[in-house]
């Protein structure tokens, strides 16, 4: 039983424990999920939640405040939104770096309400993502 226990553990087999918070820290049905989620004591990686402004969901909601339907298509500066990725990476990565050394920063491109804008930073210790 062990054993069954221990190859299931975190994956869509496991009926206990949520394998999509298991894989990437995130599960689209938050508090209301059926399933446990278990964060971890200690870890390098820290998970910052919904800190970059998407912008093509802020092209959308702007749309919807103004009253108009996107439908499929939202009309986004694509240099400009680059760029401003490029900033906010750049200035984040500066500002993360003052706790310790990063081995890698990634900002998620997902659109889903449970992703968009997370960050997640790994650092080279455990000691320097508690700070």
């Amino acid at each position: 039983m062990a054993k069954h226990l221990a190859r299931i553990h975190g994956t869509e087999e496991d009926k206990v424990n949520c394998p999509f918070y298991f894989k990437i820290g995130a599960c689209r049905h938050a508090d209301r999920c059926s399933r446990i989620h278990h964060r971890p004591a200690f870890s390098p990686t820290i998970l910052i939640k919904h800190i970059y402004r998407h912008p093509i969901r802020e092209a959308e909601l702007k749309a919807a405040s103004e009253g108009k339907s996107t439908g499929d298509h939202v009309d986004i500066d694509e240099a400009q939104a680059r760029e401003d990725f490029l900033v906010f990476f750049e200035d984040f990565f500066e500002e993360l770096s003052k706790f310790g050394r990063l081995e890698a920063l990634h900002v998620c491109d997902n659109l889903g309400d449970h992703m968009i804008g997370h960050v997640y930073a790994k650092f080279s210790d455990e000691e320097e993502a508690a700070d």
